[in-house]
């Protein structure tokens, strides 16, 4: 190798360590390395910049758009609420996460599905009483496994997609190409959880409902025409609700106290809860549960419900509504947003919404458009704003989001169209018909995810025009000794540790070169050995940091690293034995 391809080597090591061993964002080492490599003269402009028109990143960022529009619109609440039922035990309730996790992330990105899927969960949980810390695991390695069926699930498989044609020249894989292979290891996978991880996982449930929690007082109102509306209490899904319970009914002037379960429920009736932040956040989400205004009057800001969302404010000393009830400050009018719940010391107050005159140090549940935040920066009348960055989903247009994914998917896996135009146009229809606003299709963009997967490509073409590749790879058939399947096992090994301490995506894209260089040299199918890519950069369970989603349930699940290294190790090992065994049964390693 001339020194062009030392440097790109060195620069690979180098990158590999300082992601291994510091905090610094993998988008951030990937751009640095991208900015190198074009600097000093070893990739053009072009080259370097190449990764940002792949189709495969395109496909990907279209795709959280699609995943926004099924969570906004109130796609996943219905999922939650038709699907995932009232189970009692830890293993039936991952019997009932098994079968849609898996769907939703063979068709959608797995990282957004997760994204959309963690709070639902999470109310789940507390619904049927069962610790978060025992589901939030599971659902992670489930959306792992199902992004392993088809070509869309994960970013990786269309990373490495993209990659293939490009350094290929080839047509690249159709949408269930992989499921031959992911099908039996996704069977094999879910069936290791659902017998050892109940067992293995912690129990870190709080038996204390309101521990440590600001405790608010709520009304909403039964929507008139929605679906509660003649429905008990129990049966309208108010009474097992944790953390926030059921104070009273008003309704046509009288109070109804101590609420029976079997209590009918009539439009117009006002709800008052007391609860947590949470919890309430999950109750607004409710289908047939509307904003109660504090008046009695409804006017454009309640019908507008396009992009409104939850705010957490403390009242100022300087606020100039102090002193008087939030009926009588005329609140809605003086600052654009409703009161939905109030909190003093930590604790709710009683009596009537409306009523309750407003203190300094009061915590505010508001529901108000984003320029309510941007107002109050330059404002003296709350303290602390809190965006909590929750929308009141578009219940109506539920059916229709599924309708949308259902048909894109339909279209590209029947060759109607390719994945990126199905991608594309699934993500317009979801804003066009309202199913998501344009500012929540923008919001669902996970920049540093598309920076990193845009930026990799640069490293892996370093590594095919320098000849790094076709170096690693002849010593690794040296140290195979040339052996068919002892070339795919090192393949799927080298992978797998890369991927536990590096991001996916750039552990695909470092290692397809080198193999395709590897199976061109020694003659073999390169087929099973790309296969073998995309399992082992998907198949990341031991660490938090291997793979995104793991990440994103490490905080809502209460683990700690050990939790991941005593259940993903095993797994681990376990999917690495079931894929290479269908990869070995299933694929010739020689070409024919």
């Amino acid at each position: 190798m001339e020194w062009q391809g030392w440097f790109s080597l060195a620069l690979t090591v180098g990158a590999l360590c300082v992601l291994t061993f510091t905090r610094v964002g993998p988008h951030l080492v990937m751009m640095a390395v991208l900015t190198i490599l074009s600097a000093f003269g070893i990739l053009s402009g072009s080259e370097a910049l190449s990764g940002f028109s792949n189709a495969g990143l395109i496909t990907v960022a279209a795709m959280f758009v699609v995943a926004a529009g099924i969570h906004n619109s109130g796609g996943i609440d219905l999922l939650v609420n038709k699907v995932l039922g009232q189970p009692t035990t830890v293993r039936s309730a991952l019997s009932r996460i098994f079968a849609p996790v898996i769907v939703l992330s063979g068709f959608l990105n797995n990282t957004p599905v997760v994204a959309t899927m963690i709070p639902a969960i999470h109310a789940w949980s507390r619904k049927i009483q069962i610790p978060t810390s025992k589901l939030m695991i599971p659902l992670s390695y489930t959306a792992i496994l199902g992004g392993t069926l088809t070509l869309i699930g994960t970013s990786t498989n269309l990373v490495v997609n993209g990659q293939y044609q490009t350094l290929t020249g080839e047509a690249g894989f159709s949408l269930f190409s992989i499921t031959a292979v992911g099908l039996p290891v996704a069977i094999a996978g879910l069936a290791f959880i659902w017998i050892f991880l109940p067992i293995w996982l912690p129990d870190r449930s709080d038996s204390r409902a309101f521990s440590n929690l600001k405790e608010f007082t709520l009304e909403v109102t039964v929507d008139p025409i929605g679906p509660l509306v003649g429905k008990t209490v129990e049966l309208a899904g108010l009474r097992q609700l944790e953390r926030v319970y059921l104070v009273e009914i008003e309704r046509q002037g009288t109070i109804v106290t101590a609420v029976s379960s079997e209590e009918i429920l009539h439009g117009g009736d006002r709800l008052v809860f007391a609860g947590d932040i949470q919890a309430i956040s999950d109750l607004l989400r409710v289908n047939g549960i509307i904003a109660s205004p504090e008046n009695g009057n409804s006017d454009t800001l309640y019908k507008e419900r396009a992009e409104r969302r939850l705010v957490e404010a403390v009242v100022s000393p300087h606020c100039t509504a102090l002193g008087q009830n939030i009926r009588d400050a005329k609140f809605r009018d003086r600052y654009g947003a409703v009161v939905l719940a109030v909190a003093r010391n930590g604790e709710r107050v009683k009596g009537n919404l409306g009523t309750i005159r407003l203190e300094a140090g009061d915590t505010l549940l508001l529901e108000a458009r984003p320029a309510f935040v941007t107002r109050q920066r330059y404002n003296k009348d709350f303290l602390v704003i809190n965006d909590l960055d929750t929308e009141t989903p578009r219940h109506e247009r539920a059916w229709l989001s599924w309708t949308i994914l259902i048909g894109v998917v339909a279209a590209a896996g029947l060759g109607f169209i390719s994945m990126l135009n199905g991608a594309l146009i699934g993500a317009g229809l979801m804003i066009v018909s309202g199913c998501c606003s344009v500012s929540q299709a923008e919001k669902s963009l996970d920049l540093t995810v598309i920076i990193t997967i845009a930026a990799s490509f640069a490293l892996g073409a370093a590594l095919d025009k320098t000849g790094v590749a076709e170096f690693i790879a002849t010593n690794i058939i040296d140290l195979s000794n040339n052996t068919p399947w002892l070339m795919l096992i090192l393949t799927y090994v080298v992978v797998s540790l890369l991927t536990e301490t590096i991001t996916n995506n750039a552990a695909a894209v470092l290692m397809l070169p080198i193999v395709l260089e590897m199976t061109e040299k020694s003659g073999l199918n390169n087929e099973p050995f790309v296969f073998a890519i995309m399992m082992a950069a998907s198949a990341s369970f031991a660490t938090p940091i291997g793979y995104q989603t793991n990440l994103m349930v490490y905080g809502p699940g209460g683990y700690r690293f050990s939790d991941f290294l005593k259940v993903g190790i095993p797994m681990n090992i376990f999917i690495a034995v079931a894929t290479l065994t269908v990869l070995l049964v299933g694929w010739p390693l020689a070409k024919g």
